[in-house]
């Protein structure tokens, strides 16, 4: 397991469970969201989003790499899910403040 800052373990942790509130509150309430190429900003669509994509589909990310570059956390590993092509490996990267997510953005 690697040792994550505290609101993307909060992030893991409740993905883990597929809990779309849990995941929510490791946000900050302005964050933005990167996802399939473009910009989901604050809560209202974050929520929508992981609705969508990670709670209708089941899709459980399970991290094994971290490292940090030009001010970004990234985080690397598999997701699983009911989904075609499966599992999937997916980049994170992450941009936090007072020990929230402000930035997201998810690639392949």
């Amino acid at each position: 397991m690697i040792n994550l800052p505290k609101s993307i373990a909060t992030y893991i942790e409740a993905n883990a469970r597929l809990d779309a509130q849990g995941m929510l509150k490791a946000f900050a309430p302005d964050a933005v969201m990167h996802d399939e190429g473009r910009a989901h900003s604050g809560h209202a669509e974050i929520l929508a989003l992981i609705q969508k994509n990670i709670i209708a589909l089941q899709a459980i990310f399970a991290p094994d790499t971290l490292r940090e570059e030009d001010g970004y956390v990234i985080v690397e590993g598999p997701t699983t899910g009911n989904f075609r092509g499966g599992p999937l490996r997916f980049t994170f990267r992450f941009t936090l403040e007072n020990d929230l997510i402000t930035a997201l953005e998810v690639t392949l």
